[in-house]
């Protein structure tokens, strides 16, 4: 990347997933690299096996939803390096429910960091970007801020959220030297299920078996993702499939709606016969207790 010499890179989420597999290419890469996490042990190890000089690559615990934190990283950067040349926003979390039954705890919960988490790193990196007239914001999103799976609607909104914001930086910060990318990858084999909230324990099972379906790795992403910073692009689609279904959302939208209507049927199915199996094991369960405690299933307390 000729148009960043300094070669410098901040990355949230950086302890795992795509956000490790960002930092160590970008460090095979020749660049230094900034670790925030809110994982802090794993952090530290992962920098630690590296055997780098603090100025090659460092952690830092940043929890995104506190400006504070976000604030001290930018302090920490600036002192260390001088300057920075692309901020990468890749914390993220995942939520599943219907519209009736996700509670609006679940919605806070993901807002605050998909959304938010990466506006608030935007907003304390987009002062030192003016003033150095240079600088790379790249927003990690998902095929979900595009299109729009039923029974998702928090996480789609958390990721549409950031294509939206993304898509306005561009046109404020373009003109001033300042490069802006959104990437939206599809599913692709991450931990991000083991910390999901859903509102059914089955979803999990069935987002492991999405992740696992996927041809290309998150290492494959981050290596998408440096080229595309190299080059400037805007929209950054990892995965061909999910590239041509968006292409069907915007010129048959129609057909697209029909389509994500048959999903929806499908998943009601589905959650219709996860409550029914969860009523019989519950039923059964209770029939078990009473056969092992007599008793006190006649009403016999003595």
């Amino acid at each position: 990347m000729q148009r960043f010499p300094e070669k410098r890179v901040a990355i949230t989420g950086a302890a795992s997933g795509l956000g490790l597999a960002l930092a160590k290419y970008f460090i095979q890469q020749g660049w230094r690299v900034a670790f925030a996490d809110i994982q802090d042990e794993e952090g530290e190890r992962q920098v630690a096996a590296l055997s780098l000089p603090q100025e090659r690559a460092f952690y830092q615990h940043v929890d995104v939803t506190s400006e504070a934190d976000m604030d001290a990283w930018l302090q920490a950067i600036v002192k260390i390096w001088g300057g920075l040349d692309i901020l990468i926003n890749n914390a993220g979390v995942a939520t599943h429910g219907a519209i009736d039954q996700a509670p609006i705890e679940d919605w806070n919960w993901v807002l605050d960091i998909n959304l938010l988490g990466v506006v608030r790193g935007c907003k304390a990196f987009a002062p030192l970007f003016k003033q150095q007239r240079s600088g790379q914001i790249i927003n990690i999103a998902s095929m979900a801020g595009l299109l729009h799976s039923p029974e998702m609607g928090s996480y789609n909104a958390s990721k549409a959220g950031v294509v939206a914001l993304s898509e306005t930086l561009y046109g404020e910060l373009n003109h001033l030297g300042i490069g802006v990318s959104v990437v939206c990858p599809g599913f692709f084999p991450t931990a991000l299920a083991t910390t999901a909230r859903v509102t059914h324990p089955q979803v999990k099972e069935s987002i492991e078996r999405l992740f696992a379906t996927s041809r290309i790795s998150a290492d494959d992403i981050a290596k998408i993702i440096f080229n595309a910073a190299s080059d400037n692009d805007f929209y950054v689609l990892p995965h061909f499939t999910y590239r041509t279904t968006w292409w069907l959302k915007r010129f048959l939208p129609q057909l697209y709606l029909r389509s994500i209507r048959g999903i929806g049927k499908q998943m009601l199915s589905r959650r219709k016969k996860w409550e029914a199996e969860l009523m019989t094991a519950e039923q059964s369960a209770a029939n078990d207790a009473e056969q092992s405690n007599p008793n006190k299933a006649s009403g016999d307390f003595a």
